[in-house]
This record gives structure tokens, sequence and C-alpha cells, in this order.
């Protein structure tokens, strides 16, 4: 446990000092999602007018609920997409020879992988703060069960997150080309997940692509505690859902880790695919 502790605070320091130690970067992550959030809103708007929009999307409607929905939205594409910067430039390591040097290391693999992850997301908590404390002292429209459902939401973020990170670290660490990996978890993301849109809008091959991302899980479970006022006993089938494929983003980091090891102790090339 001590070993894991000696990791996980590691790799947070050289996630703070690579990517995160500047002023200006720090600005940039509560700038950037405010940007976007005020496009979307901006963008969406107007739908609010449109004649049997309240039958069809009875939050568009709402002006306030239509924000609120799309802060959750930006808010918990901030969080996952996090980590898909982390895992790209953790991917960089390859071409430096600093990731020679950690799988030289006694460090534990996916303590490793999870450890990196993990340290994005700790550069990014106090982003969680900011736009809850704004939610709930400008909005009038959160409502929640039980005060303990802002644990539950912040697990429901948090834990898939760290899980999503393994996965990816695990694969682009081994991956040929990290920067079309990169594309392809960018826009596909926000658009499948119901960031910006509700998933009952999305065709039905685009929502089948999504429910294999946890982050449409996280916001189905942070909406509906937030916004919906549902408790544990109604998001019982989503939170088992996203236990679930977190389980297995975890498992499928260990196979990809194993595997790629192998074949880099076989061939001395770090390149799985």
């Amino acid at each position: 446990m001590r070993h894991a502790v000696k990791i996980l605070r590691a790799e947070a320091l050289k996630q703070h000092r690579q990517i995160f130690g500047s002023k200006l970067v720090i600005l940039s992550m509560l700038v950037w999602p405010l940007l976007q959030l005020a496009e979307t809103y901006y963008m969406l708007q107007p739908l609010a007018a449109t004649p049997g929009i309240a039958d069809r999307w009875p939050l568009a409607a709402d002006p306030q609920r239509l924000l609120a929905f799309l802060a959750t939205g930006a808010l918990g594409f901030t969080f996952f997409f996090s980590l898909v910067q982390s895992a790209w430039h953790f991917s960089m390591e390859r071409q430096t020879g600093t990731l020679e040097l950690l799988f030289l290391s006694p460090a534990n693999r996916l303590v490793m992988v999870v450890a990196n992850g993990f340290g994005a997301l700790v550069q990014n908590v106090w982003l969680f703060a900011c736009f809850s404390a704004a939610m709930l002292t400008l909005l009038d429209v959160v409502h929640v069960a039980h005060p303990a459902m802002y644990a539950v939401v912040f697990l429901a973020l948090l834990l898939p997150a760290v899980a999503w990170g393994a996965f990816l670290n695990s694969l682009l660490i081994f991956s040929r080309d990290s920067a079309f990996l990169y594309t392809l978890l960018d826009d596909p993301m926000w658009f499948a997940s119901g960031v910006r849109l509700p998933t009952f809008a999305l065709p039905g091959i685009v929502r089948a692509f999504g429910s294999v991302l946890p982050l449409t899980g996280s916001l189905a479970i942070v909406r509906g505690a937030l916004l919906d006022g549902q408790g544990v006993g109604e998001l019982a089938g989503e939170l088992a859902a996203l236990a679930l494929l977190s389980a297995v983003l975890l498992l499928a980091a260990v196979v990809a880790l194993r595997t790629g090891e192998a074949k880099a102790q076989h061939t001395g090339q770090l390149r799985l695919f």
C-alpha cells in the first residue's frame, strides 16, 4: 500500500510539473470549459421558442434547466477529456525514453497507469468545486433527494474516470499513432455521451457507441441526482452498470499492459498496434 501511495504521489507531481505547472494553463482549464458552455448554450437557446419543444424535450423549454444540463455535460467532459490529454502526454514518454525506465522499475504496472490518470484528475478537482458552487448559487434547479447524493455524484465522476484513464494509458503507451486515438476520442466522445444533446435524440448506432463510454453513465447519474432529485434506489441500475463498466475497463487495462509488455520483451519495441 505504501508503495502504491509513493507511485501516486510521484505521478501526480510529474503531471503537475509537465502539464499544470503554468498559471496560464490553470487559467485555460477554467476559461475553455466556460467558453464551450456559453457557445453551446447560445446555440441551443433558440430551440426554446420552437413549437412543440416542451413535448419532445421539456428541459429545453426552461432556460435555467437547459443551462444546468449543459453545465453538467461540460463538467463531465472536462473530467474525462483531461484523461485523454493525460494519456496522450504519457504516450510521448515512449519517445523520450522515460517509459523504458518506468518498465525497468519495480513499480506495479496497473498502479502506474492508474496513478498517471489520477494525477491529472487531482489537478481538475478544483474545477468540479467551481462548477458545483456556481450551479448551486446561480441556478435554482438543483434538487437532491439527500445531501449524501453529492458524494454519489462525485464518485460517479471520479471512479469511472480513473478506470477510463488507466485503460487509455494502457492503450496509448503501446500505440504507434497516439494522435489518431486522441482525435477519435475528442468530438465523438462529447457527441455520443450526451454532453450537449440528450442521448434519446441521437441515432441508434450512436447511442450504442455511447453506451460503452463511461462518460455516458456518469452524466446520467449526475443529472439524475442533481436535476431530477433521484436517489440511490432510483439510480441503482445506472450505478451498477457504471460499476461494471469501470471494472471491465480496469480488466482491459491489465490485459493490454501484460500483452504489450510481453511483446516488448520479445521484440524490444514498445509497439503493440
